[in-house]
């Protein structure tokens, strides 16, 4: 039998049995005046006491008694430790004061969602069925166990698997959950028990976890607070990122991931996956260079399986392609597919992956990449024959990213083994952890938006055979943290030098001033609005040169840059979000529905309007919202506009923002979910910057791209 088959054969028995060992009854001083409480209660109902817990009376615990809805939330909210004060009211009516603090905070974890949008049913009693679901989701309980129960519909069944798969219940009898039974107080007891003391005995594991920080080192100095607070109570708690250190700042462009590295190290990363940005130099005159030295200098290892460096001579010394480096090995500034690391006795897996589509999205030269599940199931297997059942996998796929190349859904959904996903590249904000149960042992995906505006934190579980048995994740917000101290210093000389370098001319003067105004870039044409969809244009064209048209928000435009010579600091100050490019496949209807959309609250100063390169349009603001849209033509590609055909395709550049259907671009959000967005994710104003000094001269005009005809009548 394989260490895989017997890992899952031994799952659900080896639950048992440390749930089993977790609950001999104990004597106690605050049973023994409960007369009702007999010894199979004894330490369920201490439990529940040291959680705040009343009898009915002092004599009288309750133990066949039923328990109310409101009376079960106060003791679950108990239980799980959560915040009853801050947090958002639920708007349920008639849950009365004492428990009001519980009820928000069970609703705000998405427990539960009480009888109606006002209505908790705080006097109702509560059903086995229910309190499943309840112990279910407040516990975050996993289990593929089957179940002999007859009386538990779809609505159950993933709650009462996972209790039982735990042993938390055994149901009223042998063929029945007793999903519509009203829960006992004693029965109660002992569920909330069972599942509170299903850690005892298991593998608990912290991971602290990072992605896409492109160099916003302003926020460096509060993620090393974060940091340090973690580890003040749980100081064995690792701490990965999952790429994208480079590219996004004046950091990047000044320092090429130096500056990044140095925090990093002085933070004590424990290990890096590379992510498309990590090879945007190759196509420079060095090469990757600045890679090979943020790998050679680094105090941390590197691990992607999916990425061969073995052709470029720059990382001839630091590639250790085809090898997971032990627990005594010397990794740091090397390259590995996986490494080993012992966490409180017990190793753990961790191995890199890297989007095939850097391919096209970047300039990785004579770096390849294979493909990712294909990889990944060695590396499952590599792992599994050294005895490691515990296996992290560390990714720059994206979470939910086009499938035809790559993403951390079908990573989880396609291979079995791995335990958890840290991943990057869409930038996804996952305030919860995503559970993935498509093969025989469950997956935990997280992933943490961007910018370092968020360290994320996953507590994690495994049984004795390496199975999540639990999981609770969240995202420290960084703002909210004060600076350390010692990274502020560690940056001010590089932070000095950005400052210099703000004030510093790309070397082109404009002809003209560059309107960019709010209430002119989210009402009309301009001339700014018009240069800068160009450039994303013509950036676009490189990588698809089928790509025909451009749009921006004018909401992302915050400045104009008068006449004269034009700083970096008015290139920032104008272009401040950091965005990145994506290349959109539109029909010519969905072209016109955002344009219906961009036009909608015309003339209103509203972020959504685009500005646009490659199209003309003319709309009349006085019609009705969905029939302002009168003509749009598109570029042919020769220099000629035609009338767009409605159930044709094009290719159309936009920012990942817009893309992903922020201000409400339905549309756009539709076509990104559907896998129809390619994101090579070069930042918006390094490519107006490198358009700008391609020009002759700086002298746009507004060229009638945009018409409100209403204006002209």
């Amino acid at each position: 039998m394989t260490n895989r088959a017997l890992k899952r054969f031994l799952a659900t028995a080896a639950t048992t049995v440390m749930v089993a060992s977790a609950i001999v009854p104990a004597a106690s001083a605050a049973t023994a005046s409960f007369k009702d409480v007999s010894a199979n209660y004894k330490d369920a109902v201490d439990f529940l006491v040291s959680k705040g817990a009343n009898g009915l009376n002092a004599t009288t615990f309750g133990i066949a008694n039923d328990i109310k809805r409101v009376d079960a939330a106060v003791l679950l909210a108990n239980v799980l430790g959560l915040d009853t004060k801050n947090v958002k009211d639920s708007g349920f009516t008639d849950v009365p004061l004492r428990a009001k603090g519980a009820v928000n905070a069970l609703k705000a974890a998405g427990i539960t969602s009480g009888k109606s949008s006002k209505l908790f049913g705080s006097d109702d009693k509560i059903t086995r069925g229910e309190i499943a679901i309840w112990v279910q989701k407040g516990f975050n309980l996993t289990g593929e166990s089957k179940h002999p129960f007859k009386d538990v519909n779809s609505r159950y069944e993933e709650a009462v698997r996972a209790l039982f798969s735990h042993s938390i219940t055994k149901g009223i009898n042998a063929s029945n959950f007793g999903v519509t039974n009203q829960v006992k107080r004693g029965d109660y007891a002992i569920f909330l028990y069972k599942a509170a003391q299903l850690d005892n005995g298991a593998f608990k594991l912290s991971i602290m976890h990072t992605n896409d920080t492109h160099a916003h080192l302003e926020m460096a100095a509060k993620r090393s607070t974060a940091i340090k607070e973690v580890r003040a109570t749980k100081p064995d708690a690792l701490l990965l990122d999952a790429g994208d250190v480079f590219s996004g700042t004046l950091f990047f462009n000044k320092f090429e991931g130096q500056a990044d590295l140095e925090v990093m190290n002085y933070m004590k990363y424990d290990a890096m996956t590379f992510g498309n940005h990590e090879f945007d130099l190759g196509s420079s005159s060095e090469g990757h260079k600045a890679l090979s030295e943020f790998v050679k200098n680094a105090d941390f290892p590197f691990v992607s399986a999916n990425v061969d460096f073995s052709k470029d001579s720059l990382f001839s010394t630091t590639y250790k392609g085809g090898t997971i480096a032990d627990i005594d090995a010397d990794v740091d500034g090397k390259i590995f597919d996986g490494v080993i690391k012992e966490v409180n006795g017990e190793k753990v897996g961790i191995f890199g992956l890297t989007t095939e589509e850097t391919v096209t999205i970047s300039s990785p030269g004579a770096v390849e990449f294979t493909n990712y599940i294909e990889e990944a199931r060695k590396m499952v297997d590599a792992f599994e024959e050294k005895g490691i059942n515990k296996i992290i996998a560390v990714t720059h796929l994206g979470f939910d990213d086009n499938v035809e190349f790559d993403n951390d859904l079908e990573l989880a959904t396609k291979v079995d083994g791995i335990d958890v996903i840290v991943g990057g590249h869409t930038h996804t904000t996952l305030t919860a952890p995503v559970l993935i149960k498509a093969g025989k042992e469950p997956t935990v995906i997280v992933q943490a938006n961007e910018y370092s505006k968020y360290l994320g934190l996953l507590d994690v579980s495994f049984d004795e055979n390496g199975v999540v048995s639990h999981y609770k994740g969240e995202l420290i917000d960084l703002a909210s943290k004060a600076d350390d101290p010692a990274v502020l210093q560690i940056l001010k000389p590089y932070s000095d030098e950005i400052e210099a370098l703000q004030k510093e001319s790309i070397g082109v003067n404009a002809v003209v001033d560059l309107d960019g105004e709010r209430a002119n870039v989210r009402t009309k044409e301009t001339n700014l609005g018009n240069l800068i969809t160009d450039g994303m244009l013509a950036t676009a064209k490189t990588i698809n040169n089928e790509t025909v048209a451009a749009f921006t928000n004018g909401g992302g435009i915050r400045a104009s840059i008068p006449a004269g010579d034009i700083t970096l600091g008015d290139v920032l100050t104008t272009m401040p979000f950091g965005n990145t490019l994506g290349i959109m496949n539109l029909t010519g209807a969905e072209i016109k529905e955002a344009l219906e959309h961009s036009v909608k609250m015309a003339p209103e100063q509203n972020g959504a309007f685009l500005q646009v390169s490659g199209l003309k349009f003319t709309y009349d603001s006085r019609k009705p919202v969905g029939q302002k849209v009168m003509t749009i033509e598109i570029s042919d590609g020769n220099g000629n506009y035609v009338p767009i055909n409605e159930s044709s395709s094009y290719f159309v550049a936009t920012n990942t923002f817009t893309a992903k259907g922020g201000d409400d671009f339905d549309v756009f959000k539709r076509v990104y979910e559907d896998g129809r967005v390619s994101e090579p994710g070069y930042v918006d104003y390094d490519m107006f910057v490198d358009y700008l000094k391609a020009l002759p001269e700086v002298r746009p005009a507004v060229e009638g791209r945009i018409t409100d005809v209403s204006a002209s009548n």
